[in-house]
């Protein structure tokens, strides 16, 4: 009776064993098709992000652009789409395609760069205030409260007019207006991280504060902090092209999709169809920017991962 119970038991552990998961390359494409069979919208916003980052890098590095995107007179001003300048010319006859592919690379380059380190910034902020608690964090959230009074594109416009126009103070607007936001909702998680048994262990045991947040607490935020970087992909991007389109961001000789978009605003009664290259680009870009965010938040988040 017990060599049967024995058997029944090895024979119910090696049912309700997992499958062991697939490492290297092989476990990074198990995980994408899991993703793309669980979040078919998060795949196709995905999809998309990555044709465009295909298209805006080789564009800038292999020339992918049929023409030169500051060359005027490439064609007769005002040409219509069709033949060989497929989305046709701008006012001066500069192709309007080559100009939306090499727009994209502005666009993201800017969005990338602000994201990354606004959103790295505020993590770091947060984290830090958040565990120091006290003084420190008072002070921190005060300044983080001046800066979230302002509405971002005012912030922004402030920004923009103190500095100048040009592509690196469009960054440093982006990173002033992404920080706060970012280190309120990193801040708001690690209060009670901190709290936490495996914390207080790493406290009693001696261990540092730099350490302990290095550590123990960022680890545990970093599904956070991805959602964030992938959903502010999105928002950098609306607020570049309103300041190009405000004329207060990147000059205008180089080509942006809020630059084009405001050319096509002068002209919009007599040539409209200059308007919908660059809105289209926008509106697909932040569209999927924020499908592959919701899904990742759904994926990472363990309060939503079971709905």
């Amino acid at each position: 009776m017990r060599v049967d119970q024995t058997r029944s038991a090895a024979q119910l552990e090696e049912q309700t064993r997992l499958p062991a998961r697939p490492s290297g390359a092989a476990g990074v494409l198990v995980g994408l098709l899991s993703f793309s069979r669980n979040k078919p919208l998060g795949a196709a916003g995905a999809a998309v992000l990555v044709a465009v980052v295909l298209v805006a890098v080789l564009t800038r590095f292999a020339g992918l652009a049929p023409h030169d995107p500051l060359a005027p007179g490439v064609g007769a001003k005002f040409l219509g789409p069709g033949g060989d300048l497929f989305l046709g010319t701008d006012q001066i006859g500069r192709d309007t395609l080559s100009r939306l592919m090499f727009g994209a690379w502005i666009s993201l380059k800017i969005a990338v760069i602000s994201v990354l380190v606004g959103i790295t910034a505020g993590t770091l902020i947060g984290a830090f205030s958040a565990y120091a608690g006290g003084i420190a964090d008072l002070v921190v959230q005060r300044v983080v409260d001046a800066l979230m009074g302002f509405p971002p594109i005012i912030l922004a416009l402030g920004l923009m007019a103190a500095l100048g126009a040009s592509d690196r103070n469009v960054i440093i607007a982006l990173v002033a207006i992404l920080l706060p936001g970012a280190t309120r909702v990193i801040r708001s998680q690690v209060l009670s991280i901190k709290e936490l048994d495996f914390t207080l262990a790493a406290r009693a045991i001696g261990a540092g504060s730099v350490r302990i947040v290095l550590r123990h607490i960022l680890p545990n935020v970093a599904a956070t902090y991805i959602v964030l970087v992938t959903i502010s992909v999105g928002f950098a991007i609306v607020v570049e092209a309103a300041l190009s389109f405000l004329g207060v961001g990147i000059p205008p000789d180089i080509p942006t999709w809020g630059g084009m978009l405001q050319v096509g605003r002068k002209f919009i009664d007599s040539q409209a169809w200059l308007a919908i290259p660059p809105m289209i680009a926008i509106a697909v870009v932040v569209f999927a920017v924020n499908l592959l965010g919701d899904a990742l938040r759904d994926v990472m988040d363990p309060k939503l991962r079971g709905r």
